[in-house]
């Protein structure tokens, strides 16, 4: 059976965690009794202070002896903070022209939010701001959330569409995404600021709900007018309704069912039928549930040559189902392409606990081949492992086990076919070009096989202000200058993916492509330019620096918050892997993308051009990448001379 093509797991039935808004609750300790304790919702929005109460800049309504609100004791503490989201009263307009009503409304918006404080609410929900009156309501809101001890999450409720934004989408005014991404940019892209997204009756087009998904929305609010009634009077959504709620949900949004109900048995049928849609939903695939710990979760990348990987992690990437199957095709196809007499010589470099050994003995089993294996690996504790196996599999001479680094060793004789995964998350991150340069000595020179032969790295410029948000909160300036490795989860691509450096090995099979400029593979150098060489005190060495520009245009407006890093490896003829999303090896997980941040998010408007330049520079003992954006608007150059986030070429 083919393992990228794995069957998911069969769908788990979970319980739905499922808001319902309230546009009051007179007693709010029965509504939670009737809807959350002996219903089927979690929890409740409703309104912190009764809707029809007003407040005056003056000090009346402060001096009357009845609360403001219910008292806090009604409930306990836990309940409060679990199970009730409150909202802002609608009348309140900080930014009305009338200076007493303004005072009105500034003092009443600082009254509930303080009170949201003190109940410990989980969140509090305030209405979307107008676009062009809301500097004051906005600044409120940032006093708060910057308050030393405000910690209540602020959701901004925000329509997925209105009528003005579905009669003129060309007009970026009457988008609800640009009244809110004003209060998110001038709230300094605050962790704890959120979105509450209302689902709308029509729904607008695909590039208007992309955009939202590299937004921090924490919730989908869905009305019950926006669903149908099927024949047999239960209520039920079209299906692209279905496929926003399916994506907001594997984003990680909850749910909120608001407005009157249209069946008789209440708001539990509206319930069931999200119940039932979230249900339907594959299951994991083994993939998914190695996966999932890992979304939006800004790991930094391998130092490969300081860095020894502990048993835990080998075995972790040893499951991986398509890479090293891939592999052994490859391999394969390689010894069937020698004469049936020949004892071919294949040097596993860089073999850690031995995958690709195994792989390459099975490739020789299946291609009727003779093989002489030398595993090369320089980690000791990983050597231990693979003497002992040499040892319990009987591998006898067949397999010599080489503890060294591959630049600095001796063959008794030269490789046929050389086999390495040496790939980082973009492809030469992890200095394969250094390392493989350095190792191709073994190779026999002519006929000699390099396995993979070929890499590209690829960019898209995305917006996720997730991760923007996690490389911040590391609080120093050269987080925001340091590339991660990530499972991309929560984000949106403005373009599609385009290639940017390309590595060939080995060197006498590398050249220059006329038309893009990048390095490739060629069988031979003649008629192809060649690429240069550096001399250095320490001697002369294949130039693994590169400069390239590229131009995307944006196909949605949105927030520029940095790169997504992907990379493609030619293996064998046409034997690939790839985490391009283009040519993705499904089912393969032992790589994640990068996550490239910028210091600065940039507002982009669809049609926008989007240009941007990537440097990889070295040192005899370091290898770094630099970046810029210079449109819409320019940035700095990061990590200039690799003061962020260098990667070091000697061994600790």
């Amino acid at each position: 059976m083919d393992p990228s093509r794995q069957p998911p797991n069969p769908p788990q039935d979970v319980k739905l965690i499922c808001g319902v808004r309230l546009s009051f609750a007179p007693d709010i300790a029965q509504v939670m009794q009737d809807l959350v304790v002996n219903g089927m919702f979690s929890y409740i929005v409703t309104p912190l202070v009764h809707p029809k109460l007003r407040r005056d800049a003056v000090g009346i309504s402060d001096n009357r002896q009845s609360p403001l609100t219910r008292s806090d004791l009604i409930m306990e503490s836990s309940t409060w903070n679990n199970n009730v989201v409150g909202e802002i009263s609608k009348w309140i307009n900080p930014d009305i022209a009338d200076p007493f009503s303004r005072r009105a409304a500034e003092n009443a918006l600082i009254e509930e939010l303080q009170w949201a404080s003190h109940l410990s609410l989980g969140a509090v929900v305030l209405p979307c701001p107008q676009l062009e009156r809301s500097h004051n309501y906005i600044n409120i809101i940032n006093r708060q959330l910057c308050a030393q001890h405000y910690n209540v999450g602020v959701w901004i409720r925000c329509p997925l569409a209105t009528e003005e934004s579905l009669l003129n989408p060309e007009d970026v005014s009457a988008d609800p995404w640009t009244a809110w991404n004003k209060l998110w940019t001038m709230c300094k892209h605050h962790s704890n600021l959120g979105v509450l997204l209302e689902l709308s009756e029509s729904l607008p087009d695909s590039s208007t709900i992309d955009k939202w998904y590299g937004e921090p929305v924490k919730a989908l609010e869905i009305p019950t007018s926006v669903f149908l009634t099927n024949s047999k009077g239960y209520p039920v959504l079209t299906k692209p309704h279905q496929e926003v709620i399916i994506g907001m949900y594997k984003k990680n949004a909850q749910l909120i069912v608001s407005g009157r109900p249209r069946h008789i048995l209440g708001l539990n049928p509206y319930f069931l039928y999200l119940q039932h849609l979230i249900n339907r939903i594959p299951g994991q695939t083994m993939k998914d549930e190695f996966e999932a710990p890992f979304y939006d979760y800004l790991q930094s990348p391998l130092q490969p040559l300081g860095d020894h990987l502990e048993s835990q992690m080998y075995e972790t990437f040893e499951k991986d189902p398509v890479k090293y199957a891939k592999y052994e095709e490859a391999i394969a196809r390689a010894l069937a392409d020698t004469p049936e007499e020949k004892t071919s010589v294949v040097m596993v470099v860089g073999a850690g606990r031995g995958p690709l050994v195994r792989a390459t003995l099975r490739a020789a089993e299946t291609s009727n081949r003779q093989v002489r294996v030398f595993a090369v690996e320089k980690n000791p504790n990983a050597v231990i492992t693979l003497r002992n196996m040499r040892s319990m599999l009987g591998w006898g001479d067949t397999v010599t086990v080489i503890h060294t680094d591959m630049r600095f060793w001796n063959p008794p004789e030269l490789a046929d076919i050389l086999v390495s995964e040496l790939l980082g998350s973009w492809g030469d991150n992890e200095l394969s070009p250094e390392c493989l340069d350095g190792a191709e000595r073994l190779l026999k020179p002519d006929g000699g096989i390099s396995i993979p032969y070929e890499y590209t790295s690829f960019l898209a410029p995305i917006t996720a202000s997730k991760l923007w948000n996690g490389a911040k909160a590391f609080k120093e300036a050269k987080y925001m200058e340091t590339m991660y490795v990530c499972k991309l989860h929560c984000f949106s691509n403005f373009a599609p993916v385009q290639p940017c450096f390309t590595f060939a090995h080995p060197s006498w099979n590398k050249v220059i492509d006329n038309e893009s400029g990048r390095e490739k593979f060629a069988l031979s150098q003649k008629g192809h330019t060649v690429p240069q060489k550096i001399t250095t005190d320490t001697g002369t060495r294949i130039n693994n620096d590169r400069c390239r520009t590229l131009s995307f245009r944006a196909t949605m407006d949105g927030t520029l918050h940095g790169f997504a890093g992907y990379f493609e490896a030619k293996l064998y003829k046409d034997i690939m892997i790839s985490i391009n999303p283009e040519t993705f090896s499904t089912g393969m997980f032992s790589w994640f993308p990068m996550y490239i941040p910028i210091q600065l998010p940039q507002q982009v408007r669809k049609g926008d051009l989007i240009r941007t330049t990537f440097w990889r520079q070295s040192t005899s003992t370091k290898v770094w990448y630099e970046w810029a954006v210079d449109s819409p608007h320019c940035t700095c150059i990061h990590n200039a001379n690799g003061e962020a986030s260098p990667i070091n070429l000697t061994t600790n």
